[in-house]
């Protein structure tokens, strides 16, 4: 551990004067360096009660953190898979930058993230104690040089988990289905699942004494497939009571090829949920795993509130993208539409703090457009670590100080190689791989139902946000693959890749599912 003593020695001083304390002349003590508490959760898309995405969703912890910090509620991940999204968000730099785009690669092995410091290096070579448990990078590909101390371990980051006897418990196999496909009820408690186990490992870490500011990482996995979790749950919300989300027929006959290759990704996986009669049960266990996540940021949240840190610490709790059940027939994430890319964010700033003494102006909503990005530049500036240059987003300070502040900048997110989604102002704009295109006019059109590229009159609206897609994008590289599975989607290399025979073999085995 490389620990600035300065650091430490500040810190110490005020614990020991604590939050309130005053100089000799009545004036505050302001506190550089705030401890942060970084709260992930996997997989979860804006049905939450923050974002008004469904209007079952039970979120009770969620809306009344909401109310105390300053939520974000137009923000996107900068790739919808997991691992592009926290890998970009986690060293600062975009996938287009890095060339870190798919969840088939190994981030470790790109080159231009070698020589990067991850947000946990950057913190800890700082003089900050930093502890995680559960999933912050992609389940073993760990940040090795991030953590004083990991749980489960650091090579296994990621505690066990309860399974039904029976697998699958409800979702019939079909060739090339991803395995974790499936949702149930257990009759377990809280206490007896993964989730619970991070949780409560950070909990610990926050009822310790540290002579250091911490960062601690908590990585909640649900709702990521499979939906299994304590019944409970799934009692919240009666099969008969579930609401499908809102389509339209021949929804996607406007759309290109590309985006229709999406929708039927790895074998159609709504042609076989409608098959299995499981689209109800489906959603029945999203809304149940969702609740389950939000009682596990509940739990944490109250030990924090009970903790000697309660007035001394930066949260931030995000997730890493959205989740599509049905709309547009689509079913996961690996996409580029608007309730797949956006994504939770939310900042709480304490008082006393010397970057920000008032504060972040809670209870707040912002209509800003902001990416995942962000958070690395913002909690860098209101701790006061060394900047960097290179980050690819930027800091949000300005906007927890008075979320009305409007900063106009288009957002980026990527769908591996040479796709792209441009978000700015009230316009979608998506250009694939093959040039084909979409736009939406979202204050008109918020289910993207209508896709405005196939008319003329929007040409020039199309040329102005198509000028934000970078022109200049580093190469897929290809020593960072890993070895694919059968039902894997071989990633977007390059534009000569995705046209190849190669790639058309490949994508040849889920034709015939797919039907």
């Amino acid at each position: 551990m490389k620990s600035l003593p300065y650091l430490s020695l500040v810190y110490l001083v005020y614990l020991t004067l604590g939050l309130s304390a005053c100089s000799s002349s009545g004036d505050e003590v302001p506190l550089a360096h705030p401890n942060v508490l970084f709260i992930s959760i996997d997989d979860l898309n804006d049905w939450v009660s923050p974002l008004s995405g469904h209007p079952q969703t039970v979120t009770p912890h969620l809306a009344k953190f909401a109310e105390e910090a300053v939520n974000f509620s137009r923000n996107y991940c900068p790739s919808p898979g997991c691992n592009p999204s926290r890998s970009a968000l986690l060293t600062g730099l975009h996938t287009y930058t890095s060339g870190m785009y798919s969840n088939y690669q190994e981030w470790r092995k790109v080159p231009k993230l070698q020589a990067v410091k991850t947000i946990g290096q950057h913190f800890r070579e700082n003089g900050y104690y930093t502890a995680g448990a559960g999933k912050i990078f992609h389940y073993t590909q760990v940040d090795t040089l991030g953590w004083d101390a990991y749980f489960p371990s650091i090579k296994k980051p990621m505690p066990d988990d309860n399974f039904p006897t029976t697998r699958p418990a409800n979702m019939p196999r079909f060739k090339y289905m991803y395995g974790m496909f499936d949702w149930a009820g257990l009759p377990i408690s809280d206490e007896e699942t993964g989730d619970f186990s991070s949780v409560n490992y950070i909990s610990e870490q926050l009822n310790k004494k540290h002579d250091q500011p911490f960062f601690l990482a908590c990585g909640i996995y649900r709702p990521h497939v499979p939906w299994y979790v304590p019944q409970k749950y799934f009692d919240r919300f009666p099969l008969e009571d579930i609401q499908l989300p809102k389509t339209m027929d021949a929804d996607t006959n406007d759309l290109g090829n590309v985006a229709k290759e999406l929708i039927s990704r790895g074998g159609n996986y709504h042609k076989h949920v409608i098959e299995a009669g499981e689209w109800k049960k489906a959603i029945q266990g999203y809304l149940a795993s969702v609740s389950f996540a939000d009682e596990m940021v509940g739990r944490l949240l109250d030990k924090l509130a009970n903790s000697p840190y309660a007035d001394n610490t930066i949260v931030v709790l995000w997730s890493d993208h959205g989740w599509q059940l049905g709309e547009k027939m689509h079913w996961r994430k690996f996409a580029l539409w608007e309730n797949v890319i956006r994504t939770l964010m939310m900042f709480k700033v304490p008082k006393g703090i010397e970057q920000m003494p008032a504060g972040s102006m809670n209870g707040k909503s912002t209509a800003n457009l902001t990416s995942l990005m962000d958070i690395y530049p913002t909690l860098v500036d209101l701790c006061q670590l060394p900047p960097r240059a290179d980050f690819d987003g930027r800091s949000l300070r300005p906007i927890l100080e008075n979320p009305d502040t409007i900063l106009q900048r288009p957002i980026i997110t990527t769908y591996d190689y040479g796709s792209y989604s441009i978000r700015y102002d009230k316009w979608h704009y998506i250009r694939y791989i093959d040039d084909s295109e979409e736009l939406y006019d979202l204050s008109e059109d918020p289910e993207e139902w209508h896709n405005l590229a196939i008319r003329a009159e929007f040409n020039t609206i199309k040329q102005e946000l198509a000028q934000h897609i970078p022109t200049n994008p580093i190469d897929l590289p290809e020593v960072s693959l890993i070895d694919l599975q059968e039902h894997h989607v071989p990633p977007f290399k390059s534009k000569a890749y995705f046209f190849s025979q190669e790639r058309k073999d490949w994508m040849q085995r889920f034709e015939e599912v797919a039907k």
